[in-house]
């Protein structure tokens, strides 16, 4: 985006809303669609966008192994807010777009940000085909379950192959995702069997990788509830090729309220009762002058599941406009495999 546009883009933007559309799946709710307990899932049109909802994602993270054994991480994202519920065409539309891209190896961490108004082309979705993009970066296919995905920044670049044969996986009741005691939800569906398959792009040079990788898709109206100051989400694969998806939401004036969903290798979620997980830091580190916990004790007693986490690169900091932590990690204990965790809020 060259600089002039940015700044009419900026001008024309609510700017401060950015942080609580992403921290607080979205600011004041009135006029929008409230997620509802009743809505199942309709594919492929829920790969599309909502534009009656404040705050929605499609979130990719993966983990990657180069030819050399070397691990490394990969992040993928694209956000969609808007100021008023529907859509319009051309600079009238009230959706707001913006994109990460994230790139780990254990001795460096890469990332890269857009921007883009609704209505104009610069940025969209569409659900069949599917295609996703934000300027130059797209995931794109002939179905979600098929999609090549690509970005780059001034240091590094990617582009993948993704495949899965399995079912996309609601989270919660039927993809109702609770997210506080007060009732806070979103509609909320992963898809955590993607193959990988392609090359990296790093100052030294390409690299040829293959990998795992975890789709996340979201989309609310409701903030969190006024106390709760951050998130600390994990996506773990199995080396059993089981998978678990679980989340902390720290809140200022009780306990964490913690919840996840149980994926069996074929597929099936088995949602987790609220505190039935626990997800304990163990180590902080200095990042980016704010202490984030980098290493992490995950306990999940009846599936006999007890794990420590470590950040593959502490210093995973996404230095964007809303700065975040979000890399990928080993796992040690019960269980062997690797995931990705995200953590927000840490001022």
């Amino acid at each position: 985006m060259n600089a002039r546009l940015l700044a009419l883009f900026l001008l024309l933007w609510p700017f401060p809303a950015m942080a609580q559309g992403l921290y607080g799946m979205g600011s004041d709710p009135e006029g929008f669609r409230l997620p509802d307990p009743a809505v199942r899932f309709v594919f492929p049109d829920d790969h599309g966008s909502h534009p009656d909802f404040r705050i929605e994602w499609w979130y990719v993270t993966a983990n990657l192994v180069a030819k050399d054994g070397t691990p490394m991480g990969m992040q993928w994202t694209l956000f969609r807010t808007a100021t008023e519920p529907g859509d319009r065409s051309g600079w009238a539309s009230p959706q707001i777009w913006f994109g990460h891209a994230g790139l780990t190896t254990p001795d460096a961490h890469f990332h890269a940000e857009r921007f883009a108004r609704g209505g104009i082309g610069q940025a969209g979705v569409t659900a069949d085909p599917f295609a996703a993009w934000i300027d130059e970066w797209a995931m794109e296919g002939p179905t979600l379950s098929d999609v090549r995905l690509t970005a780059q920044g001034t240091d590094f670049a990617y582009d993948f192959r993704l495949t899965a044969d399995r079912p996309y996986v609601p989270q919660g009741a039927d993809g109702y995702s609770v997210k506080s005691e007060y009732g806070q939800a979103s509609h909320y569906y992963s898809q955590p069997f993607y193959r990988l398959t392609g090359t990296v792009t790093l100052p030294s040079g390409s690299v040829t990788v293959t990998g795992t990788a975890w789709l996340d898709r979201e989309w609310s109206s409701q903030p969190l509830a006024e106390t709760q100051t951050g998130w600390d989400w994990i996506s773990l694969h199995l080396d059993t090729g089981d998978k678990l998806m679980g989340y902390r939401l720290r809140d200022s004036a009780a306990e964490p309220f913690t919840f996840g969903t149980w994926i069996a290798a074929d597929g099936t979620p088995d949602p987790l009762e609220a505190g039935e997980l626990t997800m304990t830091p163990t180590r902080t580190a200095q990042v980016a002058g704010r202490d984030i916990p980098v290493a992490w004790r995950i306990e999940l007693p009846d599936r006999d599941l007890a794990l420590d986490l470590e950040a593959l690169n502490d210093n995973s900091w996404m230095d964007v406009s809303f700065p975040y932590w979000e890399g990928p990690v080993t796992l040690a204990g019960t269980h062997g495999g690797v995931g990705y965790l995200e953590m927000t809020g840490y001022e």
